[in-house]
């Protein structure tokens, strides 16, 4: 328990969150309506309104503790486009406001296919993220490496 400077009284509990342990084997997995771009950018928010939706989607059944890279190889098993050496994967929740009555989007991670990162770990319960949210996939697909030349210059 935390103290307000200039508040006589006022108490501020901090509750860690309760981690719930997920039995893979036990537990039903949910679905997560994926919506992915190839073009390296998010969908726009306009997308999301009034009830409209991206059209690039894909559906996967993963648990709380599904990590940002295990989700990154279930769209790759669906893209084969994006099996490519150094392709990033930016992630993001697209969520309703409450308040608002619109959708919000929200950032919680990247990874890339053939590298380590600091984000490949973090899982949808780190990321907070809520049955009914959507997530939605920048796909950056790395330029082709041009081969070496077969032409040989005679000097």
């Amino acid at each position: 328990m935390s103290r307000i400077p200039g508040f006589v009284g006022a108490v501020i509990e901090h509750r860690p969150r309760v981690v719930r342990r997920v039995y893979r084997s036990q537990d039903c997995p949910h679905l997560v309506r994926v919506f992915f771009s190839l073009s390296g950018r998010h969908n726009p928010m306009s997308d999301y309104f009034r009830g409209n939706l991206p059209g690039s989607e894909l559906q996967i059944h993963c648990w709380m503790d599904t990590s940002l890279m295990e989700l990154t190889k279930l769209i790759q098993g669906h893209l084969p486009e994006a099996r490519v050496k150094g392709t990033s994967f930016y992630f993001s929740f697209v969520f309703m406001d409450n308040r608002g009555r619109r959708y919000r989007m929200k950032d919680v991670g990247s990874t890339c296919y053939g590298q380590t990162g600091p984000h490949d770990s973090k899982t949808l319960f780190n990321c907070r993220f809520k049955i009914g949210d959507f997530l939605d996939v920048a796909i950056e697909i790395p330029p082709p490496k041009h081969e070496a030349s077969t032409y040989h210059r005679k000097f």
